[in-house]
């Protein structure tokens, strides 16, 4: 697995509508922890981050760069796992 440890950008209006979930999600998998996902979208893909929040609960930051109207950014951050006693990422499987 070649994991991307250097920022990239994913301009999803050049994707398929039905094929842009499953291309942001693939990215994100092979994120490095610290690295980042920017995508470049033509409206609020808030829907993406409710998906991304039921996948991997609390494994990702979210940030907007550009709001609209025309052109929405947004940053996604891959946090690194952190375990210990309470300190679950949730996203593993491990005991919270």
């Amino acid at each position: 697995m070649n994991l991307a440890t250097a920022n990239t950008t994913i301009d999803v209006r050049e994707i398929a509508p039905r094929e842009r979930h499953s291309t942001i999600f693939a990215a994100l998998e092979h994120l490095a922890a610290g690295a980042v996902l920017e995508i470049v979208n033509d409206h609020d893909p808030k829907p993406l981050y409710f998906q991304l929040e039921a996948r991997q609960p609390g494994r990702f930051s979210w940030a907007y760069a550009e709001n609209g109207p025309d052109v929405w950014r947004v940053a996604i951050q891959k946090k690194a796992k952190s375990h210990g006693a309470g300190n679950c990422c949730g996203g593993c499987g491990g005991d919270a």
